[in-house]
């Protein structure tokens, strides 16, 4: 005697099997396991001074800001300059446009180029 799977059975196996994968699927995609992985803040730093200043500049030194900042020096013909990288802009301690630049750097690397405790009194 053979034994046959209903048809009734069968869709209801059928569903379910894509019920669970609907959901494995909505679980992946709310962990972000299908996105590519976002650079950090320091190598999209580092990319930005390579686009905008040529493969000859170098970042020599990064420290992390505030709201996705960083703050560094890059050295590009043998000078070291300092810059603030934000996900949309980087600015160079050279810009023409020093006082942007002066208040960037408070709102975003508070501390950035003070040597430390310069900013406590006795």
């Amino acid at each position: 005697m053979t034994r046959r799977l209903s048809t009734e059975r069968l869709i209801l196996v059928l569903g379910v099997a894509v019920l669970a994968l609907g959901a494995l699927i909505l679980w992946l995609v709310s962990r972000n396991a299908f996105a590519p992985d976002a650079p950090t803040p320091e190598q999209r730093a580092a990319a930005q001074v390579r686009d905008i200043l040529g493969p000859g500049a170098r970042v020599r030194y990064t420290e992390t800001g505030r709201r996705l900042a960083v703050c560094g020096y890059v050295e590009r013909d043998g000078r070291t300059v300092a810059f603030i990288s934000r996900p949309n802009r980087l600015m160079l301690s050279t810009d023409p446009l020093r006082t942007e630049y002066e208040q960037m750097q408070a709102d975003f690397c508070p501390g950035f180029l003070e040597r430390p405790g310069a900013g406590v009194r006795p």
